[in-house]
C-alpha cells in the first residue's frame, strides 16, 4: 500500500472525543483547516479568518460533529455569497475527505466541530 504525500500541508491525523490530531499536534476543540495552516474555531459565527483567506480554496467541509447537522442559514448564506463550495458531513468523514482532497493537491478548507 502506497503511503499518502501531503507535500507540506496540514492532514488530519486522528480525532476523538473533543479533539483532534493534526500534523502530528493534539488540538482541543473545533477546528479550522486550511492546506498551510490549523487554527481554533469558534463556531458558526466565527467566519472572518477563512473568509480572509477565501483564494486559497475553493470548497469548505463543515464537520457537524458526531450526526449530520445543517448550520445556520446566514452561516451557509455567507459561504456561499463569497463564492465557497460547501459540503456538510459528519466530522469523521469530514476528516477523511479533507485528507483526500488533499493529497489530490485539491484547494480545500475545513470547519470541524470535534466528536464527543
Amino acid at each position: 500500500m502506497a503511503e499518502i504525500a501531503f507535500d507540506g500541508a496540514v492532514p488530519v491525523d486522528g480525532y476523538g472525543p473533543g479533539f483532534f490530531r493534526i500534523a502530528g499536534q493534539k488540538y482541543e476543540g473545533a477546528m479550522m483547516l486550511t492546506p498551510s495552516e490549523a487554527s481554533g474555531w469558534q463556531g458558526y459565527d466565527d467566519l472572518a479568518a477563512l473568509l480572509a483567506r477565501r483564494g486559497e480554496f475553493d470548497v469548505v467541509l463543515v464537520g457537524t460533529g458526531d450526526t449530520v447537522a445543517y448550520p445556520p442559514q446566514a452561516f451557509r448564506d455567507r459561504l456561499e455569497q463569497a463564492g465557497l463550495g460547501v459540503e456538510f458531513m459528519q466530522t469523521p468523514a469530514a476528516c477523511r475527505t479533507y485528507n483526500l482532497l488533499l493529497a489530490e493537491g485539491r484547494r480545500v478548507a475545513a470547519l470541524m466541530f470535534p466528536v464527543s
